[in-house]
C-alpha cells in the first residue's frame, strides 16, 4: 500500500463516488461528499495557516470528525485528535505543547459547554488557537468554513510527512506527543487487511473514541485504504450496538474489555448471535481468557482474539484468529512488527512505528540502540512465538522483596463468580514496602473476603505471597475513554484512604 490518504480519497471519489465511507446517527457521507467537504475545509485552513500547522479537534464520534480529519490532511496540516473527556488542565497543556493553530469543538455535548471551556482556556495560552464550533452557532462554525470559496492550490503531501499527533494518556509524568506519518499509518492499515479478514465492503462498528489510535484508524483510514464502511457511535450503549450491527450487517469491531463484555451480554439479551460479525479484536486493557472463549463460543462465526499494541507501535501483535486457545491465553503473534523481550521488557519496531515524540528529548530513553521502542510492558514468548503480556513494569508490586504481577492475579480472580471487575494495585506499606490491594466491582453481596480470595487463588496453584492483603469494593473502576483502568488514579485514592 503506497501513496497518501489524500490520493486514496481522490481515487475513491472518482471510482466509487456513491459508496458510503462513514455514518453516524445523523448523516451518511459518501466518497464524493467527503471529498467535496474536506476540500472546502482544506482551502479554508490554508488561508489561515501554513502547511505543517497543527489542527486539533475534540469532538465525539460524529461524521464531522471525518471532514475535519481529511480536510486537515488535504491541507497538509498535522491533525491532533483530543479526547472529549479532557478538561481545562489537559486541554491547555496539549494546545500549548502542540502549538495548535485551530481547534474544533462541539458547542456542547454530554451536558458540558465546550465553547465556554475554550473561552476560559484560550486566553491563558501564549499563542491561542482559533476556536471553531461544530453543531453550534453564534461564533465561527465548521459550516462557516465550509461555505468559503474553494479556490487556490492545495499542497501535495509526501508519504513521509507527519500528519497526526496523538498524546499519550500521561499516567506517568506529562503527556507526550506521538508523531505518525502517511507511511506509518498506511503500513498499519495494510497489516490489518492482511491479518484481520477484512474485505472490501466490510463494515466496522466504531464505539471507541476517534481520538484514540484505534478509533481513528477504523473510522478514517480503513474506509479509504481497505474499502470498508465505518458506523460511528457517539456513546457506548451495548443494546443499541447490537441493533446497529444487525441493521448495517457489521463485520468487524475492536475495543477494550468493557466493549466485549457489554456486547456479549446485549447479544444474549436480544437472542442474536450476530451472524455477520467476522472478527472482534480485544485489547487496550486486561482481557480475561474466559471472556474470549465465551464470546467466540457464542457468536455465530466471529473470530475473537486478544491483541497488544500502543499508540507508538499500533497493533504490535495481530492476535490468533485461527486458534481459540492462543487467542484467549496469549496476546497474539507479531504481524509486521519485530518484537523482542529484553530483561523481561517488551520492545518493538516496525513500519507502523511512530517516527518519534514531538520533543526529541522524550526519545532518548524510549529507544534502545537497535531502534526498538521500549514499551515499559513486561512479557514473555511462548514456544510458538506468541506474546504473553504479564504487566506493566511500573505496575509490579514488590512486597518483602518478592515481585507480584497484578495482571496474573487479576486474570484469575476475575473468574470468581461474585467478581465482575478487578484491579490490583500496590499501596505503600511501612513493613513490607508495598501491600497488594484488590479493588473489586462485585456481582452480588456479600463481597468475597480475603480468606475466600486466598482459597480461590491457592486452589489454582498461585503462590500465597501473591494473595491480596486488602480488599476495597467500588461501584466502578476509574477508566479512560478506551476502557483502560486508570491504576494511577485508583492507587492515589486507596493510598489516601489507607
Amino acid at each position: 500500500m503506497t501513496g497518501t490518504l489524500v490520493e486514496a480519497l481522490r481515487d475513491a471519489a472518482r471510482d466509487t463516488p456513491d459508496r458510503v465511507l462513514v455514518r453516524d446517527d445523523a448523516v451518511a457521507l459518501t466518497c464524493a461528499e467527503l471529498l467535496s467537504a474536506a476540500t472546502g475545509l482544506a482551502h479554508a485552513l490554508t488561508r489561515r495557516m501554513p502547511a505543517g500547522s497543527v489542527v486539533s479537534f475534540t469532538v465525539p464520534n460524529w461524521h464531522e470528525a471525518a471532514i475535519i480529519y481529511l480536510g486537515a490532511t488535504l491541507a497538509g496540516m498535522v491533525v491532533n485528535p483530543i479526547l472529549p473527556s479532557l478538561r481545562e488542565r489537559e486541554l491547555s497543556f496539549i494546545l500549548d505543547d502542540a502549538d495548535s493553530r485551530m481547534i474544533f469543538v462541539p458547542e456542547s455535548f454530554g451536558g458540558h459547554d465546550y465553547a465556554a471551556m475554550l473561552d476560559r482556556v484560550a486566553p491563558g495560552l501564549p499563542s491561542p488557537p482559533e476556536v471553531v464550533v461544530v453543531r453550534g452557532e453564534g461564533r465561527v462554525t465548521l459550516a462557516d468554513l465550509l461555505a468559503e470559496p474553494a479556490d487556490g492550490v492545495l499542497p501535495a503531501p509526501r508519504p513521509t510527512d507527519t500528519r497526526m499527533i496523538l498524546y499519550t494518556s500521561g499516567t506517568t509524568g506529562r503527556p507526550k506527543g506521538v508523531l505518525h506519518t502517511h507511511e506509518s499509518l498506511a503500513a498499519l492499515i495494510a497489516q490489518l487487511g492482511r491479518f484481520w479478514r477484512i474485505d472490501r465492503g466490510d463494515t466496522f462498528l466504531v464505539p471507541s473514541p476517534i481520538a484514540h489510535i484505534g478509533g481513528s484508524i477504523y473510522a478514517f483510514e480503513c474506509p479509504l485504504l481497505l474499502g470498508t464502511e465505518a458506523v460511528l457511535m457517539q456513546r457506548w450503549d451495548p443494546d443499541a450496538a447490537v441493533g446497529l450491527m444487525l441493521e448495517h450487517r457489521v463485520t468487524h469491531m475492536a475495543g477494550a474489555t468493557p466493549f466485549l463484555v457489554g456486547l456479549l451480554a446485549a447479544a444474549q439479551r436480544a437472542g442474536t448471535r450476530l451472524p455477520d460479525l467476522k472478527v472482534f479484536i480485544c485489547g487496550g486493557a486486561s482481557v480475561p481468557p474466559t471472556l474470549i472463549r465465551s464470546a467466540a463460543a457464542y457468536f455465530d462465526k466471529a473470530a475473537v482474539s486478544r491483541v497488544y499494541g500502543s499508540t507508538e507501535v499500533p497493533v504490535t501483535t495481530v492476535g490468533a484468529l485461527d486458534d481459540i486457545d492462543r487467542a484467549a491465553d496469549t496476546d497474539g503473534r507479531p504481524g509486521i512488527a519485530e518484537v523482542r523481550i529484553v530483561d523481561g521488557e517488551i520492545r518493538a519496531r516496525g513500519p507502523q512505528m511512530f517516527t518519534g515524540y514531538l520533543h526529541p528529548e522524550d526519545d532518548r530513553e524510549s529507544f534502545d540502540d537497535a531502534g526498538y521502542f521500549r514499551t515499559g510492558d513486561l512479557g514473555r514468548f511462548t514456544e510458538d512465538n506468541h506474546l504473553v503480556v504479564t504487566g506493566r513494569a511500573k505496575d509490579i508490586i514488590i512486597r518483602n522483596g518478592e515481585n507480584i504481577s497484578p495482571k496474573e492475579v487479576e486474570d484469575i480472580l476475575v473468574t470468581h463468580p461474585r467478581i465482575a471487575e478487578i484491579a490490583v494495585v500496590g499501596i505503600p506499606d511501612p513493613r513490607t514496602g508495598e501491600r497488594a490491594c484488590a479493588a473489586l466491582v462485585t456481582t452480588e453481596d456479600p463481597p468475597p473476603d480475603i480468606a475466600e480470595l486466598k482459597d480461590f487463588l491457592t486452589d489454582r496453584g498461585v503462590a500465597r505471597f501473591k494473595v491480596p492483603e486488602q480488599i476495597h469494593v467500588v461501584g466502578a473502576l476509574p477508566k479512560n475513554d478506551a476502557g483502560k483502568v486508570l491504576k494511577h488514579v485508583l492507587k492515589a485514592e486507596l493510598t489516601k484512604e489507607s
